[in-house]
């Protein structure tokens, strides 16, 4: 079964309420859903965090290997010219 936006939205909520000290049986009692479900979402939502975190660093350094290119490329065309300036005086 897929998630629904509702249940997203409860995972998300649940997430909250253990980020703001709130134990998992307490939730389980408050919500009236399992404990197991509580720490699934919890282990879902640090899953999307993480692979959120190294989305970012991916991004970071293409960004830095597409400087690195422009800078190289912006290198070959001074050496370019400079080979045609030095090898029009011989």
């Amino acid at each position: 079964m897929m998630p629904t936006s509702k249940t997203n939205r409860a995972a998300g909520a649940v997430v909250k309420m253990l980020g703001s000290g709130q134990t998992a049986p307490y939730i389980s009692k408050a919500l009236g859903v399992s404990e197991n479900l509580i720490y699934r979402w919890k282990n879902q939502n640090q899953g999307v965090k993480k692979a959120s975190g190294e989305q970012n660093e991916l991004a970071l350094e293409n960004q830095q290997l597409k400087d690195r290119v422009r800078q190289l490329e912006t290198e070959r065309e001074i050496l370019k010219k400079a080979l045609s300036i030095f090898s029009r005086m011989t």
